[in-house]
């Protein structure tokens, strides 16, 4: 038998909090509340993101969590509420529920990612350039 990924977004979001992108504005910009960004570098660049938010691509994931692992990153360790976004929510479930198994509390995601976002009519910036 084979599982879909149609099939374990619905587990996850069957386990993960999750609402549309019209409620969760109301978290934008709130004390202790980070906006995950798990995009593709090149979909930030064309699509721009939720200002503020931190980019973890999805790939990074679990390393960046992982507060044992040589990639931690200092904002999954910093506890608060965490809100993951990609384009349509499909990702973001997933990735939600991967991090929820890893004992990161305080995890929810917008299910209909940020092309829901946009459509809400939710603030849109530019990635933030390195340097």
């Amino acid at each position: 038998m084979i599982k879909r990924a149609s099939d374990m977004v619905a587990e996850a979001n069957a386990v993960v909090e999750h609402a549309p992108a019209a409620e969760m504005m109301a978290l934008h910009e709130q004390e202790g509340v980070t906006f995950v960004d798990l995009r593709d570098p090149r979909e930030l660049e064309r699509e721009g993101m939720i200002p503020g938010a931190f980019h973890c691509p999805r790939g990074m994931l679990e390393f960046w969590i992982d507060p044992e692992s040589p990639y931690a990153k200092p904002q999954f360790q910093s506890g608060g509420r965490f809100v993951f976004y990609c384009a349509s929510g499909w990702r973001s479930a997933l990735s939600a529920r991967v991090a929820q198994d890893m004992g990161l509390e305080g995890v929810s995601h917008i299910e209909d990612g940020f092309s829901g976002w946009k459509k809400a009519g939710g603030p849109v910036g530019e990635r933030p350039k390195k340097g």
